[in-house]
C-alpha cells in the first residue's frame, strides 16, 4: 500500500501552514442524513410494533375469557361426576 507524501505548505515567513483536519461538508451532511434515516426507520418500526400490540389486546382478552369459561365447565363436570355440590 502506498502512502501519500505529506503536504508541507510553507508561508513566506518560514512557518508552516496548519493542515486542515476533519471531514468535508458533504461527508458531514451525508452522515447526518444517514443518522436521520436510521432514526426514522427505528421510529417507524416501533410505531408498527405498538400498533400490532394494540390490535392483539382484544384477542388476548377473548382468549382469557374462553380459557376461564373452559376451566369453569371442566370444574363443573368434575364436581357433578364426583357427586359434590356445585360451587360458583
Amino acid at each position: 500500500m502506498q502512502r501519500r507524501p505529506p503536504t508541507l505548505d510553507m508561508l513566506p515567513d518560514g512557518r508552516f501552514r496548519p493542515v486542515r483536519q476533519g471531514m468535508p461538508l458533504s461527508t458531514k451532511l451525508m452522515l447526518g442524513g444517514f443518522i436521520v434515516a436510521v432514526l426514522a426507520g427505528a421510529a417507524a418500526i416501533a410505531v408498527l410494533a405498538l400498533w400490532l400490540l394494540t390490535l392483539l389486546i382484544p384477542v388476548a382478552f377473548v382468549a382469557a375469557l374462553i380459557a376461564y369459561v373452559s376451566f369453569s365447565v371442566q370444574r363443573w363436570r368434575l364436581r357433578s361426576r364426583a357427586g359434590l355440590p356445585v360451587q360458583r
